[in-house]
Parts: structure tokens; C-alpha cells; sequence
């Protein structure tokens, strides 16, 4: 009766496995059918670039910081106390405008007194010149010694003497008592009073008062490392970049906030060497700041320095979105005249805004593929939509910021 049990349930399973395995190939079978009964993936709807080598405008940019062009200490050059103080703090003087008045009355006693000196000797000067002028033709006589006039002749020289010593006294109290007047050297904005009105100006050190800093035209310093130097010639050498005329490179000044300074200037001095603890050389641009301008830089500014005027002979320029990395470098997606898609490795140089240039890789006709890049594969059917041909060749607006020759990236 067992035996007969055992043998049942063993027929049972092997009934259901069999059910188990047609199912599965029928539901096999009609994944295959619908394998088979699916259309064809359709061309994939692409826009396109078409490459156009053209000469292209490069914009150098490097970060530099503002400086006067003429910064002047106002000292005092005698000692005295402060009277008055005439100008406005951080207000604008101009050259010979009085800005400290320091205590007179002291130098013009002083210019008194030598004054008075210089006419004491004056009148010795004019009783010498007498003595001698009746001495000597009595000597001619021989009414008198030679010893006479020779003491005549000395005491006459003597006292000239003694009245150009005294105009050098009165000389040196004038200039003096002008010191007590300070005046700024230049047209500028003054710093803030180092000295306040009743104080004792000592000379040397303590003779500072304040600073005039002449912003009009203003200065912009910024450096080039040597690996930058090293890529422009390299660059040059290769016919990559071209120098503006001249090599006078127009420079344009970007504020903090990204705006654009009204007025461009030109570079006035390279440093002939570099630094051998930054390994960079200093560069110097000189920029028109008219004081009464809507915009005023000032000394001290950070600012971004952009020297335009260079040109990328033949340059090929392409969106930067158009390019994708892989293991073996950069490459682009081309639509091929049959209507395909093409691999293409490309060598990538400078950004130029929101574009990028193409070293090495394209020609002239080359249309690159825009979008749709997650999807291309070689030989994948490709169109390009009417509205998309029509465009072909456009780049969008350029926010020229990297160049194709020293930058800060």
C-alpha cells in the first residue's frame, strides 16, 4: 500500500514540473515574438555645427590689483605746531591746494632777525667800499703804505662777503617760514590726517601727515607666470596666436561685480626679468580715471585684466557641450554625409566663453552634433531637423573669458 502511495505522489510532481516548463516556453515564445514584431528604432533627431575656421579674437585674462600712479607722502620739513588742517579727508586736492598750516610766527621773527643781519653787514659793505675807494689813490701817491690799502682792499671783501653770508640767512628763513605752508605735489584724493590741529610736528619720522594719491591715470599690476610666457611663444612659434600691431594690446578692466570698465588703456612697462621667489614678471597697464566719472577705480581694487587685441589665425571654435571625454581622451560626434554618426577624436584647446577650440581633429565641412550625445553610437542614423540646417554653422553668444594664449583658468 505504501509502495503504491510513493509511487502517486511521484507521478503528482512530475505532472506539475511539466506544466512549470510550458508555461515558461510559452511566455519565452511570445517574448520572441514581440522581439521580432518590434519596428525598427528610427534617425535621431539631432542640431548641428558646421566647422568654419575664421580668425578669432582672443581675450587674454588675468586677475591684477589697482595702484595710484603718483602716491606722495606730505611730510613736513620743519618743525613747528600744527595750526590748521585745509582739506577734506579722502577728498580730492589739486597740485599747490594748501592742506596744513603750520605756526608762523616763529620763522617770521626768525626772517626778521636775519633780515636785520644782512642790513648790519650791508652797511659794513658800503663803509668798506668808501674806505677803499679814498685809499687807493692815495696809495697811487704814495701817501699811504701798501699795507693801507691792502687792509682796505681785505676789509671790502670781507664785508661782501659777510652780506652774501646774511642773504643766505634771509634765503633760508623765507624758505623756512614758506614750509609752514604744506601743499599737496599733485592733483589726487588725500588720505586721512596723520597729525591733528594744536599738535607738535617734529621732523624725521614723526614728520608724516598724510598721503596724496594721484588716481587719474591709474595703474593696474598683474603678473605672468613662466609656464604662461612659455606657452604664448610656444604658441607664436606655431603660428596659433598673432600679436596685435605693435604688440599694443588694448587693455579692458572687469569690476568685482562683474561690469565692465568704461574706459580701456594700453600695457606701459614689462618687468625685463622674473622673480626668482614667485617665478613670475610683473606687468603694469595704465588706465584713464577721470575722478568725476559715474565709475572711479581706486587704489587697492582686485580687479580682472582682459588684453584683447591678439587673433587665432583659422581658429575652429565649437560649443563646449559638443565635447565629451573618454578613457582615451576627447572626442566628438559627427553627422557624416550618409546620414550617420561618426566617432571623431579631437584635440581640445582654450575655452573662449561658453565655446571651446579645436587644436587638432576637424576640417572645414565637418558637421558636429550638438545634443542627443548619450545616444550616438558609430553608425547610428542621424537627422537633422529643417530649423537645425538652416542655423548650421551659428555659434551662441561668446562670453569671451579664456584665451588661447596665457591664462587664468
Amino acid at each position: 500500500m505504501s509502495c503504491t502511495r510513493r509511487l502517486c505522489r511521484t507521478s503528482f510532481r512530475i505532472a506539475v514540473a511539466l506544466c512549470v516548463i510550458s508555461l515558461i516556453s510559452t511566455a519565452l515564445a511570445a517574448c520572441g515574438d514581440s522581439k521580432k514584431a518590434a519596428p525598427p528604432r528610427g534617425p535621431i533627431p539631432v542640431a548641428v555645427v558646421t566647422v568654419t575656421p575664421r580668425d578669432v579674437p582672443i581675450d587674454i585674462e588675468f586677475v591684477g590689483t589697482t595702484e595710484s600712479s603718483h602716491q606722495v607722502e606730505i611730510r613736513s620739513r620743519v618743525e613747528g605746531f600744527l595750526e590748521k588742517i585745509t582739506y577734506e579727508e579722502g577728498g580730492r586736492v589739486r597740485a599747490g591746494q594748501t592742506m596744513f598750516q603750520i605756526d608762523r610766527r616763529p620763522f617770521e621773527a626768525s626772517l626778521q632777525q636775519a633780515r636785520g643781519a644782512l642790513a648790519q653787514q650791508e652797511a659794513k659793505l658800503i663803509n668798506a667800499e668808501a674806505t677803499l675807494k679814498r685809499v687807493r689813490p692815495l696809495a697811487a701817491k704814495n701817501a699811504v703804505s701798501q699795507k693801507d690799502l691792502d687792509d682796505a682792499i681785505s676789509a671790502e671783501k670781507t664785508a661782501r662777503a659777510a652780506v652774501f653770508s646774511a642773504q643766505g640767512s634771509v634765503q633760508d628763513a623765507e624758505l623756512k617760514l614758506s614750509y609752514t605752508r604744506i601743499t599737496s605735489p599733485v592733483d589726487g584724493l588725500a588720505g586721512r590726517a596723520k597729525k591733528q590741529e594744536g599738535s607738535y610736528i617734529s621732523a624725521g619720522q614723526d614728520s608724516l601727515l598724510t598721503y596724496v594719491a594721484r588716481i587719474d591715470p591709474i595703474w593696474v599690476d598683474f603678473s605672468i607666470s613662466e609656464n604662461e610666457n612659455l606657452t604664448l611663444n610656444d604658441r607664436l612659434a606655431k603660428g596659433l596666436f598673432i600679436m596685435p600691431k605693435g604688440q599694443s594690446f588694448e587693455v579692458e578692466v572687469r569690476m568685482a561685480d562683474g561690469s565692465v570698465f568704461p574706459r580701456k588703456g594700453r600695457l606701459n612697462f614689462a618687468d625685463p626679468s622674473f622673480s626668482s621667489e614667485t617665478g613670475t614678471y610683473q606687468v603694469r597697464a595704465e588706465i584713464p580715471n577721470p575722478v568725476r566719472s559715474s565709475k572711479v577705480l581706486r587704489p587697492g581694487q582686485f580687479v580682472r585684466v582682459h588684453l584683447k587685441g591678439g587673433i587665432r589665425p583659422n581658429g575652429i571654435l565649437i560649443p563646449r557641450t559638443a565635447v565629451s571625454q573618454g578613457a582615451q581622451g576627447f572626442f566628438v560626434w559627427i553627422a557624416g554625409p550618409d546620414g550617420k554618426a561618426q566617432f571623431r577624436a579631437v584635440g581640445v584647446g582654450d575655452w573662449q566663453g561658453n565655446n571651446v577650440f579645436i587644436d587638432s581633429g576637424l576640417a572645414a565641412g565637418d558637421r558636429v552634433i550638438l545634443d542627443n550625445l548619450l545616444k550616438m553610437s558609430p553608425g547610428a542614423p542621424v537627422k537633422i531637423p529643417e530649423a537645425a540646417a538652416a542655423a548650421k554653422g551659428a555659434l551662441p553668444a561668446q562670453n569671451q573669458r579664456s584665451p588661447a594664449s596665457p591664462a587664468k583658468k
